[in-house]
């Protein structure tokens, strides 16, 4: 396929989706091995959620479907019981109700889900469970300490990130049945994953991400689309099923002329926020297409630098001249960064001054921390002599 792919709507990107999975039509390894992961990289709001849905519905058939799905509609299927006074007098009972209309659940009573749940729970948790199968509900308890002495602490309210890291398990535990192909999910081809972790720190987005790819690269015949917003995920998650080869990585846009979706693969490169971003300003120095807001994306990289380098403030990353002995120019550059607050939605193209600032400013920055080359394989225009003249 072409670098970048347009879709005119989410049907049409689901069809190809499934294709790559399906057939393997498009930028397939060296050693011409089956696509099996899809990789994509969305921003919130570009409809990662959307397409994941879109995703499992082309699958259904009549009665049938084909898609093992985690996403925010998943979590809907677990809900709370906080109705105290009707569990019973002393208040104190709170237990997490499970959808039992749901597929999701088809093997909930016949395969042991607890004993199945709970290694994987306990990787990332410190709290137990216990799971009711005759009226569908779960209860939590936590083992605490006070100096020797220990008591366990019946029907406990978990907390938002620990709901979510259970109901993670819960899915990886019903994902692994299916990749066993055990006959309660025999009917899963594909799972799709989208956004797991919400409301993880970086630790456990590590872990997720590595435990999740040592699960995919298991000998299966089923295929699986992740969706995520989040760099360190994606770039985990890359890194660890790259080495199997049967991975695409993809970073999936909004297209603002048609409505639709562009997708484009990322040529094998993991893929950073800040790369995708000095890119895109690199690119409109280029091109001599730059509008306003495109200092505001500058100014977010250079407050990012400063700060990862230990530097106070974004201004210690543009380079002061020798030849200004009075920083004038870099006084300037200073001050257009540090006023202008210029808005996405009613984009402006530059004036000719600020634009040879603008390149000044990025060519000075790529130039001083170095970025990989072939991303970058021309600089943008450094000449500013017609900007400083007095």
């Amino acid at each position: 396929m072409s670098q970048t792919t347009n879709f005119t709507d989410l049907g049409i990107l689901v069809t190809h989706l499934r294709d790559v999975l399906d057939n393997g039509v498009e930028q397939k390894n060296k050693n011409n091995k089956q696509i099996r992961q899809i990789l994509l990289f969305a921003y919130n709001g570009t409809g990662k959620t959307r397409l994941s849905m879109s995703f499992k519905e082309a699958g259904k058939h009549e009665s049938e479907r084909d898609t093992l799905y985690f996403n925010a509609f998943t979590e809907d299927l677990f809900s709370w019981d906080n109705d105290l006074t009707s569990i019973q007098e002393s208040d104190s009972q709170r237990v997490l109700k499970l959808n039992a209309d749901s597929r999701f659940f088809a093997g909930l009573q016949e395969l042991e889900m607890d004993t199945r749940i709970r290694p994987l729970l306990q990787r990332y948790a410190d709290f137990d469970f216990k799971i009711n199968t005759n009226n569908w509900t779960v209860s939590f308890n936590r083992e605490v300490t006070n100096g020797e002495n220990s008591e366990v602490i019946e029907d406990i309210k978990i907390s938002r990130g620990e709901e979510n890291i259970f109901i993670w398990c819960f899915f990886l535990a019903i994902a692994q049945l299916a990749i066993d192909e055990q006959e309660a999910y025999a009917w899963v081809k594909y799972i799709y994953i989208d956004d797991p972790i919400s409301s993880l720190d970086d630790n456990n987005a590590i872990a997720v991400a590595s435990h999740l790819a040592q699960l995919l690269i298991k000998p299966s015949k089923i295929k699986t689309v992740i969706s995520s917003h989040h760099t360190l995920f994606f770039n985990v998650l890359w890194n660890e099923l790259n080495d199997k080869k049967k991975c695409q990585p993809y970073y999936l846009g909004n297209d603002s002329n048609s409505n639709g979706y562009n997708l484009r693969y990322t040529n094998s490169t993991p893929f950073f926020h800040h790369v995708a971003l000095l890119k895109q300003l690199h690119e409109a120095a280029e091109s001599d297409n730059l509008y306003t807001y495109h200092f505001n994306i500058l100014r977010n990289l250079l407050e990012k630098t400063a700060t990862f380098h230990g530097f106070k403030n974004f201004s210690a990353c543009i380079k002061k001249d020798s030849d200004d002995p009075e920083d004038i120019v870099h006084a300037r550059m200073i001050n257009v960064l540090s006023h202008g607050n210029y808005s996405l939605f009613e984009p402006m193209e530059m004036l000719d001054e600020n634009k040879q600032y603008f390149k000044k400013i990025l060519g000075d920055f790529m130039t001083n921390y170095r970025f990989n080359p072939e991303l970058f394989p021309e600089q943008p225009d450094l000449n500013i002599e017609e900007a400083t003249q007095p």
